[in-house]
């Protein structure tokens, strides 16, 4: 079974399996994701739970196979991953099998993290994706995801964040999230005089 897909002006011919999510099409919620991923120069983009690979292989026709790392738990998924990278001109793509984050290299970081995660279990899954995904971005990355359910994902993402945006897109919702620099403290210089000293000191 193959979908083919036109994601903002890329074409995309995939092969998919019925055992994986949306062997059929490209899913309605990944492309309303997709249209808000502004991919820049130099990313280096996760496809986190990454099925056939739409996210990754339209990535990296974009900033480059070898900025591009897709993972899955499921080992058909990362195959077809891989397959499809190669199938579509992208053929240096990462594709790897493992729970999440353990896939990856200790200390590996991107600048761009995407999941499409599974929303109608319970939100173990999403909690791991978005506690780990803060870990793993680098100062000024962003994380999106996709969803059905805004209210616990966007009260999660803004808790881990700071803050998170959220679009609505044909049913469903997209979540924008930046991990921001460290807020600077001011350095003290001393304890504050009080307001008869100042106004001894001639200070105001």
């Amino acid at each position: 079974m193959t979908v083919r897909a036109d994601i903002n002006g890329v074409q995309l011919a995939l092969r998919t399996d019925p055992s994986l999510f949306s062997p059929a099409h490209l899913d309605r919620g990944t492309a309303a994701m997709l249209r808000y991923a502004d991919f820049r120069p130099g990313d280096c983009v996760l496809d986190l739970g990454c099925g056939y690979g739409a996210v990754g292989v339209y990535a990296a026709k974009i900033v480059g196979a070898e900025n591009v790392v897709m993972c899955d738990i499921s080992e058909t998924a990362a195959a077809l991953a891989a397959e499809n990278a190669a199938a579509n001109g992208v053929p240096g793509v990462a594709a790897l099998c493992g729970d999440g984050y353990d896939a990856l290299s200790a200390g590996q970081t991107f600048t761009c993290i995407l999941s499409n995660p599974p929303y109608h279990a319970d939100f173990s899954v999403a909690k791991r994706f978005i506690e780990g995904g803060y870990a793993r971005l680098r100062t000024g990355g962003r994380m999106l995801m996709v969803t059905k359910r805004a209210d616990w994902y966007r009260n999660k993402l803004k808790a881990v964040f700071g803050g998170v945006r959220v679009y609505e897109q044909d049913g469903y919702c997209v979540f924008c999230a930046e991990k921001r620099a460290p807020r600077r403290r001011p350095e003290k210089t001393g304890p504050a005089l009080s307001k008869k000293l100042r106004r001894k000191y001639g200070k105001t």
